[in-house]
């Protein structure tokens, strides 16, 4: 079903608003999931390959629109949820609208890797918690955090 679903994305409806990001991260964010069996059962090609299609049909649909500015199709792992998002928004890659850190990767594989080797999708191991202070004296915020691992693709005109 994932690839199904990840197939699906690229038909749904798309909102390109650039004055109203919220309108478009409600519109065009999906979260996407498989159980156990079926994410053992997939390949990491085989789920790149479903999103570069998705990507191209993305493009070939925002051309067809005749928007003339930028856009990027974009995929991550939510490890809290243990799901597989992807988005598409006006703006290039370098400026997504992540409320935290994250990196770009050139590599879908990687983010699709963790997502189908996730041994307990959602689960966070009770010894990864921490407190609202530990033993440096640094609250949870002002630890460094690791950035959030992000593959994106230019779909606008104007992305290039």
């Amino acid at each position: 079903m994932l690839l199904t679903w990840i197939a699906e994305v690229a038909d749904e409806p798309l909102v390109l608003e650039p004055g109203d990001r919220r309108t478009e991260w409600a519109a065009n964010t999906w979260s996407l999931g498989a159980g156990d069996e079926k994410r053992l059962s997939l390949s990491v090609s085989e789920v790149v390959a479903a999103f570069e299609r998705t990507a191209a049909a993305i493009r070939d649909r925002i051309r067809e629109l005749g928007f003339p500015g930028a856009a990027t199709f974009y995929v991550w792992h939510d490890e809290q949820a243990g799901q597989l998002r992807c988005s598409t928004g006006s703006v290039t890659p370098d400026v997504l609208p992540f409320g935290g850190a994250y990196v770009l990767s050139d590599d879908l594989g990687q983010v699709v890797e963790r997502f189908l080797t996730d041994r307990e999708p959602g689960v966070v191991p009770w010894s990864e918690l921490v407190e609202a202070h530990d033993h440096s004296g640094q609250t949870a915020g002002e630890r460094e955090r690791v950035p959030l691992r992000v593959w994106g693709s230019a779909v606008g005109a104007a992305s290039a």
